[in-house]
């Protein structure tokens, strides 16, 4: 008998909405939904950079956005690939900021002094 008293107030709740929402007159009943999935605008495709013939004589370099606990890292991976590529030039440099923001100092100074870059991004 609970059960019943329970749900009187919520089929009569019910009943009396959907009694208001068929007799609202239908031109009222219209109403305008928006895509959620959009349209993007299109992507620039930037093709990568052509592979080096070799290593010797350039400097690379590798940066470091500083992802915590990855700079000593950075500096074993420089130390192995100056004692496997001695006639490379290879500089750690640490990037200012977040992964997502902008260093424009950095990247103008690895176009103008870099034949090369690797850039580490975490573990």
């Amino acid at each position: 008998m609970k059960i019943r008293i329970r749900w009187l107030p919520m089929r009569v709740c019910l009943l009396t909405c959907l009694f208001f929402a068929c007799s609202q007159n239908p031109e009222r009943q219209k109403i305008t939904v928006l895509n959620p999935v959009g349209s993007p605008s299109p992507t620039p495709l930037i093709p990568m950079a052509p592979r080096l013939d070799t290593l010797d004589g350039k400097t690379i370099y590798i940066v470091d956005v500083m992802y915590p606990l990855t700079h000593q890292l950075f500096e074993e991976i420089q130390k192995v690939f100056s004692e496997r590529y001695p006639k490379t030039n290879w500089v750690v440099k640490c990037k200012t900021g977040t992964y997502f923001d902008n260093d424009q100092k950095l990247w103008e100074e690895i176009k103008a002094k870099a034949q090369g870059m690797i850039i580490g991004v975490g573990h």
